[in-house]
């Protein structure tokens, strides 16, 4: 994974801002089946709140692996797009990377790790991103902030929701 870029001091000024967003999961069950259940690129779409309108444009099913391509179109603030993202590293049950390649950020690299102890596996997302058009983009970034925790904490209360009642094969 790319390191994000470092903000000047000085009198140099930055040509953008490097964002991260953390979150965390701890779900009482083996890696294994909770990584089996990211693997199925099918459950984006389980996992992403409805009024964003995501459906994954590539043809199911998807072999996740390093050099996967995923397109996707969804709808952000109301506005339709396409989002397109690459794994840029596979390393399974452990973690893996996708990197928007087309998308709305400037940069959208988000690492997924795993990590199980005594049978509870945690789940971290890493989200280093940046605002396109910089600085007027920098001018929305608290709305984009709160609604990029919005998502994620849909997206935690619908793995939680399908994981735990071992639904996570089955269609919704």
């Amino acid at each position: 994974m790319r390191a994000p870029s470092e903000i000047t001091t000085g009198q140099e000024k930055p040509s953008s801002i490097t964002r991260v967003l953390r979150t965390s999961l701890k779900l009482p069950l083996d890696i294994q089946t909770v990584f089996a259940f990211f693997c199925e690129a099918s459950n984006l779409e389980r996992i992403t709140p409805p009024e964003l309108n995501f459906h994954i444009v590539t043809p199911l099913p998807i072999v996740m692996a390093e050099g996967t391509r995923i397109n996707y179109r969804l709808r952000l603030f109301g506005f339709p797009f396409r989002w397109s993202t690459n794994i840029s590293l596979w390393d399974p049950p452990f973690r893996f990377v996708d990197e928007q390649v087309e998308g709305p950020y400037s940069l959208w690299i988000h690492m997924h790790r795993f990590n199980e102890k005594a049978g509870v596996t945690t789940v971290q997302d890493e989200v280093h991103y940046r605002l396109p058009l910089w600085p007027v983009g920098e001018t929305v970034h608290p709305l984009v902030e709160i609604q990029l925790r919005r998502i994620f904490a849909f997206r935690r209360k619908a793995i939680e929701r399908i994981l735990l009642r071992k639904d996570c094969l089955t269609n919704p």
